[in-house]
């Protein structure tokens, strides 16, 4: 048996809209920079995390295999299922009916699931095995402070 992360119920996307202000353009993350009055916009964090709506989800992660990747367990992916996956992508695949999230890797006609920690194993599909991808994972959503 594979260790893997597993996910709540996806949630669509295409009705959500998720208006924050935005104060300023970045932010320094080296040295600070003189403070400044802002004018404070508010941005749709659908329109800047979607590309496509119909076909967008919601998925928190639950366990570390991708932790080197960034992912970490409690990060919520925004999940497309309209984006073709290729070599490399980090997926979300449905394996013998459960889901996880890896690296997708496709070499010479073969299929594999790739975790982004060492103490995981890679996912061969076996004989009757039944992978499926599910989806292309195109950003994690982070919490730091509950």
């Amino acid at each position: 048996m594979y260790s893997k992360n597993t996910f709540d119920q996806p949630v669509l996307l295409s009705d959500a809209e998720a208006l924050l202000p935005l104060a300023g353009d970045r932010v320094q993350a080296g040295f600070p920079s003189p403070a400044e009055d802002f004018a404070v916009k508010r941005i749709d964090l659908t329109e800047v995390l979607v590309t496509h709506p119909q076909a967008t989800f919601l998925l928190r992660v639950s366990g570390e295999s991708m932790r080197d990747a960034g992912i970490f367990d409690g990060d919520m992916l925004v999940v497309d299922k309209a984006i073709k996956p290729r070599h490399g992508h980090i997926v979300v695949a449905v394996v013998d009916g459960e889901f996880t999230v890896k690296y997708l890797h496709m070499r010479a006609g073969r299929v594999k699931l790739k975790p982004a920690n060492a103490t995981f194993p890679e996912i061969l599909p076996k004989e009757g095995q039944t992978l499926e991808v599910w989806g292309v994972v195109t950003s994690a959503i982070k919490r730091f402070v509950c």
